[in-house]
């Protein structure tokens, strides 16, 4: 995945067990009936997340590499596999919601038996390469903890109980005017250099022209994406992209997800505190790429693209919300994909999605850096994402 070199010692068994620890952190207020549910095709469910990121673990790295290894089992690969078409058939994604069994007892215990294992392995000493393995599990994991809080949040969001997680995840309110922050023209470096970790979608430094820009010093806030709605923007075809009007017309979307309206009075579901009035100087959140473009169009701005986005970070502060970009997602000069199943995990999806940068309050710890590139489809929008405006 990533060719920055990653130190034998940089791996430890202690470090190992705290960043997977995170996973049932998250899902220690579940209940059982909650763990198995797949509401949409796009969302897993909990226990998936909770076998899928341990299975990661018992292919790649104990079954391979860790001599006399017992696989717990055979039967685990075909559940819990996502898509890597190198390591064989799978479940089909919006399949995983059927699997009452494994039972959630039985996926705790594969964790434990995998962690218990990985602890052993790492204590014998690392190769290079397999360090680098261990690594980009760790990273994969988090990945999948944030995906968890997406996942859970969609599940509580859409039951009439409107439930709450035990587990802190708020975004802070935008208290200052929004300005906008002047950027010079120039060729810029793009791309991550350095010594630490990196997915392989962020290497291939390269130098990009920009044009003199403006971006903004701040998100997007609920009360400005209110007068948006207000203004009848989510009937004005002119503001939208064509697939993006289709989109909203065809699934009746008239606000951002999660709000709610009852007598012109506007309310918001949150994780920790169930059903809230808004807040009119929170970021708005779960905003679809569509939604973001079109309210860049109405209040006379743009997006900025990745490159912009990068370039000018250092002049704002982020990771409130994963902040949609107007760039494709699309592979940098020299980019190179590596061969077998971890090749998979980038370069195959580089085709119709969209750029976000910046991370969010589900990211996990120390995980996102100014030249990490997620990314989306379009239309999707049980992400923590929002709007950054530029011009």
């Amino acid at each position: 995945m990533s060719t920055i070199e990653v130190e034998h010692s940089a791996i430890t068994s202690k470090k190992f067990l705290q960043r997977r620890q995170r996973t049932e952190v998250l899902c220690k207020s579940l209940k059982a009936e909650d763990v198995s549910c797949q509401p949409v095709e796009f969302v897993s469910p909990p226990k998936w997340h909770m076998a899928h990121t341990t299975w990661f673990f018992e292919q790649f790295v104990l079954a391979p590499h860790y001599q006399d290894y017992k696989v717990y089992n055979k039967d685990y690969a075909y559940f819990f596999n996502s898509y890597y078409n190198n390591v064989g058939p799978r479940v089909l994604r919006h399949k995983r919601g059927l699997m009452t069994r494994p039972t959630l007892n039985e996926v705790l215990a594969y964790r434990s038996y995998v962690n218990e294992h990985m602890q052993k392995f790492i204590e014998t000493g690392l190769t290079e390469a397999i360090a680098k393995t261990i690594e980009i599990g760790l990273q994969h994991e988090q990945q999948h903890q944030e995906l968890l809080i997406y996942d859970i949040k969609y599940l509580f969001g859409h039951q009439p109980a409107y439930p709450t997680l035990d587990f802190k995840i708020e975004l802070k309110t935008e208290e200052r005017d929004l300005n906008l922050i002047s950027i010079p023209e120039g060729v810029y470096d793009i791309g991550y250099s350095g010594n630490g970790f990196c997915w392989d979608n962020e290497l291939g430094q390269h130098k990009t022209y920009l044009h003199h820009f403006e971006i903004a010093n701040r998100l997007v806030t609920n009360a400005e994406y209110l007068e948006f709605i207000k203004s009848g923007a989510y009937d004005d075809f002119n503001l939208w992209h064509a697939d993006g009007w289709d989109y909203i017309k065809s699934n009746n979307i008239e606000a951002p997800l999660y709000w709610h309206q009852d007598d012109n009075h506007w309310k918001l579901y949150t994780l920790n505190h169930g059903l809230v009035d808004l807040e009119p100087n929170a970021p708005v959140c779960h905003i679809s790429f569509y939604e973001a473009f079109a309210f860049s169009q109405w209040s006379g701005m743009r997006l900025p693209t990745e490159s912009e986005w990068e370039v000018a970070s250092s002049k704002f502060n982020h990771g409130q919300l994963w902040e949609w970009t107007n760039s494709a997602y699309l592979p940098y000069p020299n980019y190179t994909k590596v061969d077998g199943a971890l090749g998979e995990y980038n370069g195959k999806f580089m085709v119709n999605q969209m750029v976000l940068r910046g991370g969010s309050v589900a990211s996990s710890p120390n995980h996102v850096r100014k030249t990490y590139r997620n990314f989306f489809h379009p239309e999707m929008r049980w992400l923590f994402s929002g709007i950054r405006l530029a011009k």
